[in-house]
C-alpha cells in the first residue's frame, strides 16, 4: 500500500515537473531572446523548482556537496538519471553540454540550449565537435562556462560497471582546462526509467579538481578512480552497496 501511494505521488510529481518546464520556458522566452542571461535565469529557475518540489511531493531531498566550480572548467560527472543533470545545472553559474544536433530544432528548448552555449553535434561525429570547440576556445568565440561531460557516455544504474570512454580524456587534453570530477548517488532514488521516485537524500558531490597536464591515460585512470570510489561511498550512505551488486552481477 505504501509503495502504491508513493507511486501515485511520483506520477503527480513527474506530471507537474514537465508542466513547469513548459510554463517556465514560455515565461522566460522574451528575456532569453534578447539577453543570454534570460536563458540562464530560466534553466536555473526550473532546476531549482524541480529540487524544491521533489522535497515535499515525494520526500526526495537533494544536497550538493563540495566547492561549486565557477570558472572555465570541465565537469566530468557520474550520470545515473535526469536528477543529476538537474542538480548540476541548478548550481553551476554557466552550465553547457555537448548535445545532439536534432535538439536544436526542439521548440523553445533548442533555443535555450544554444543560448546557454551548448555545442550541437551530429550522431557519431563527436571528434569534429571537439575539434571545433578547441578552435572556438582558442579564437575566443566559444562562450565561457562549465562544460558538463559524462565519461561513461550514458546513464548508469547503481551497481553497474560501464567503461569510461575516451572522449572526456580527449577534451581534457585538447582544451587544457582543469577538470572537476563529480560523484553521485541519485540513481538509488530516481531511476533511469520509470515513474517511481523514492524518499531520501540524493547527493551530487564536486570533488577536488584534476589539473591540466596529465596524459590521457593518467587522466582517465585518476578520473575513474575518484568518481567511482566516491559514488560508491555516496550510494552506501543511501543504503545501496554498489560493490556487492557488481559482484553479484559477475556471478
Amino acid at each position: 500500500m505504501r509503495d502504491a501511494v508513493q507511486w501515485v505521488r511520483s506520477l503527480i510529481f513527474v506530471g507537474q515537473m514537465y508542466l513547469a518546464m513548459a510554463v517556465l520556458a514560455v515565461f522566460f522566452t522574451p528575456w532569453m531572446l534578447v539577453d543570454r542571461r534570460g536563458a540562464f535565469a530560466g534553466v536555473h529557475t526550473y532546476c531549482r523548482w524541480v529540487r524544491w518540489s521533489a522535497s515535499w511531493m515525494v520526500g526526495l531531498k537533494t544536497e550538493v556537496r563540495g566547492e561549486v566550480p565557477s570558472g572555465e572548467v570541465l565537469v566530468a560527472s557520474k550520470h545515473q538519471s535526469f536528477l543529476d543533470i538537474i542538480m548540476l545545472v541548478s548550481v553551476l553559474p554557466r552550465p553547457k553540454f555537448i548535445m545532439k544536433r536534432e535538439l536544436m530544432f526542439a521548440p523553445i528548448l533548442g533555443q535555450y540550449a544554444l543560448r546557454i552555449g551548448c555545442v550541437p553535434v551530429d550522431r557519431g561525429k563527436r571528434a569534429q565537435a571537439i575539434q571545433k570547440m578547441v578552435a572556438d576556445v582558442a579564437s575566443g568565440a566559444q562562450r565561457p562556462g562549465q562544460l558538463i561531460i559524462y565519461p561513461q557516455g550514458t546513464r548508469t544504474a547503481p551497481g553497474s560497471d560501464l567503461p569510461y570512454k575516451v572522449g572526456s580524456a580527449v577534451l581534457y587534453r585538447e582544451l587544457g582546462q582543469p577538470c572537476v570530477p563529480a560523484a553521485t548517488n541519485v540513481g538509488v532514488f530516481w531511476p533511469r526509467k520509470g515513474i517511481m521516485r523514492k524518499p531520501g537524500v540524493a547527493v551530487v558531490e564536486f570533488l577536488p579538481p584534476i589539473p591540466p597536464g596529465l596524459t590521457p591515460q593518467e587522466f582517465s585512470e585518476r578520473l575513474r578512480s575518484v568518481v567511482e570510489e566516491r559514488s560508491d561511498a555516496l550510494m552506501l550512505e543511501a543504503g545501496f552497496d554498489a560493490p556487492a551488486a557488481r559482484a553479484r552481477a559477475k556471478g
